[in-house]
């Protein structure tokens, strides 16, 4: 990966050979991403920006033959020569200027930038074209999950279990790809804060509590309690995998560390569509 990351990309701008070699590398690395982790879709997006490495003649030996003569196009009306490196020089000092920016703002000091740059980066930026891009820039080294739980009784809990993100302890770890569960994703990213910067995580608990047919299809075991729980709370785990040890010993995937409550117990307040997700108190 590092080899591949590090030095195949420079190969993108020598001639037709180099660049090929560069595309089936990067082909093959996307490829052994994409079956041993769950990346859902992307490493397919990162596939289909390799096909640009290819010039006509390649891409025409990937055509059925019976195709190829639908797919020629009649010659264009020739651009003059001299416009194209006037362009190059423009487009290529813009991408110098906005990429070096990203980087010094990312590495360096903070500083004033010349208010043309920043007008510039400014009018760019919502093409999201020349933009710093990482799918995980910052790699974290616990995983946080949120085990959401109903009640009837804000004393005995039942845990939901979600289709995808782990849970039960005895459950294996699935292969989603490249089929992107949104719910179980955003859970993961849900966990790396608090419900308060997350305020869908608490519309999601309301819908819970009001038990619409919508949200529960989303989650492999909906039923806490018969029919919708009176009560819904979240709680924090931080989960690791068990050794081969332990996992024949118990049958265990996972072993977790409680961290403590995510969301405090809520409940349901008013009729009709004035409902008002409200904290209940403690009983006497």
């Amino acid at each position: 990966m590092f080899g591949i990351e590090l030095t195949v990309p420079f190969l993108i701008f020598l001639p037709r050979r180099p660049r090929l070699l560069a595309c089936i590398l990067f082909i093959a690395l996307e490829l052994g991403i994409a079956f041993t982790g769950n990346y859902t879709f992307f490493n397919f997006l990162t596939i289909a920006l390799c096909v640009l490495l290819l010039d006509d003649e390649y891409l025409r030996r990937l055509i059925p033959r019976r195709w190829r003569p639908r797919l020629e196009a009649p010659s264009a009306t020739r651009v003059p020569s001299r416009v194209f490196p006037f362009v190059f020089a423009i487009v290529a000092s813009i991408i110098i200027v906005i990429t070096s920016v990203q980087l010094l703002a990312m590495f360096g000091p903070r500083r004033q930038w010349w208010t043309p740059v920043v007008k510039l980066y400014t009018a760019v930026a919502p093409f999201r074209t020349i933009n710093s891009y990482g799918l995980f820039a910052v790699m974290t080294t616990t995983r946080p999950e949120i085990i959401v739980e109903g009640s009837n009784d804000a004393r005995q809990w039942r845990p939901y279990q979600f289709k995808h993100k782990p849970g039960d302890l005895r459950k294996p770890p699935g292969f989603v790809a490249p089929h992107q569960p949104r719910l179980d994703w955003q859970m993961w990213f849900a966990a790396l804060g608090n419900y308060r910067q997350n305020r869908w995580f608490v519309d999601f608990s309301q819908r819970l509590l009001e038990g619409s047919p919508e949200v529960l299809a989303l989650i492999e075991d909906p039923s806490t309690t018969n029919g919708p729980p009176k009560y819904i709370r979240a709680v924090l785990y931080n989960y690791k995998f068990t050794t081969p040890a332990e996992r024949k010993q118990t049958g265990a995937w996972w072993k977790r560390e409680p961290k403590g409550i995510y969301l405090p117990a809520l409940t349901l307040a008013g009729e009709g569509t004035n409902r008002f997700l409200t904290v209940p108190q403690p009983s006497r």
